[in-house]
């Protein structure tokens, strides 16, 4: 097993590893939408979900894959309402890549972020 932690990512903001190598998989934490460059969250659903991604890359650029690479996706959101907006950023941020993915709406989330999502990417 390989910890991943990447001082280009944003910081973690609990006793984990941005990602863990096993075998042939990367195990990504979840991330919310802080910009790594101020360590604050950006605003709105469609940024936060931007960054949200953008971090997801970082993180498995670091352990030597990238976002088309990812098999499986679990996003949570504060408001299913903002489901439609979420998706888009999605589809457009993966093309035609289309991981399986689940969604689901929590009460809460660190920090405040309005959207938290980890991802198992292939090494």
């Amino acid at each position: 097993m390989k910890y991943i932690n990447t001082s280009k990512g944003p910081k973690t903001v609990g006793h984990y590893s941005q990602a863990v190598i096993t075998g042939d998989f990367i195990f990504c934490s979840g991330q919310i939408g802080k910009d790594p460059k101020t360590d604050q969250l950006v605003e709105g659903i469609e940024n936060q979900t931007l960054q949200v991604l953008n971090n997801i890359e970082i993180v498995l650029k670091a352990a030597g894959s990238d976002s088309q690479h990812i098999v499986k996706t679990t996003v949570y959101v504060k408001n299913i309402a903002d489901f439609s907006k979420i998706n888009d950023v999605y589809a457009s941020f993966f093309g035609n890549h289309k991981p399986a993915r689940a969604t689901v709406e929590v009460s809460n989330l660190p920090k405040g972020a309005l959207i938290e999502i980890e991802a198992v990417a292939l090494v």
